[in-house]
């Protein structure tokens, strides 16, 4: 179902069903699974691949190169980033093209949360049911179950609700 006016999906977006997206989203080239839902706001890249029954809240930036499987959520202004070395020229002056850059993958696993205005660089794997808190800029992997915040991201606990982790 996509509600709301001002809307920009080019035509090669795969969307499963009952997907919800609302105004002011910018999706091209990318795939959003069954039961998602996509905030005012937000924009999805091509060949960013979005699994089942993921929430993504306004003003995100989900970019080329990022996988989120199901049942993530994710706040309010958090952003991806797929280029470890960015530059808007080649030394020679000349203005870069795809040509000139390396697309680095980044995984989101099943059940993880990441908190508003987190920064997530390119490379790295959350695993499942891990939390990044919210402010936080994730440089590292942050494994399964595992409470991360700050910047750069470090670890501040075990997520409690993770199965298998005693108090």
């Amino acid at each position: 179902m996509v509600t709301g006016d001002f809307l920009r999906i080019s035509p090669d977006v795969r969307l499963g069903e009952n997907v919800r997206i609302y105004a002011f989203v910018n999706l091209y080239g990318c795939e959003i699974g069954d039961g998602s839902r996509v905030g005012t706001f937000v924009e999805i890249q091509k060949g960013a691949r979005i699994g089942c029954n993921v929430k993504i809240s306004s003003h995100t930036f989900i970019c080329e190169g990022v996988t989120i499987e199901d049942n993530v959520f994710i706040g309010h202004g958090v952003m991806f980033i797929n280029d470890k070395y960015p530059h808007a020229t080649n030394a020679d002056g000349t203005a870069q093209t795809e040509a000139d850059w390396v697309c680095v993958p980044t995984t989101i696993k099943k059940g993880a949360s990441i908190g508003s205005n987190a920064t997530i660089l390119c490379g790295v794997t959350v695993g499942e049911n891990a939390i990044i808190g919210a402010g936080s800029v994730v440089t590292h992997d942050v494994p399964p179950g595992a409470v991360v915040a700050g910047n750069p991201a470090r670890p501040i606990k075990k997520n409690q609700s993770e199965p298998g982790v005693t108090k």
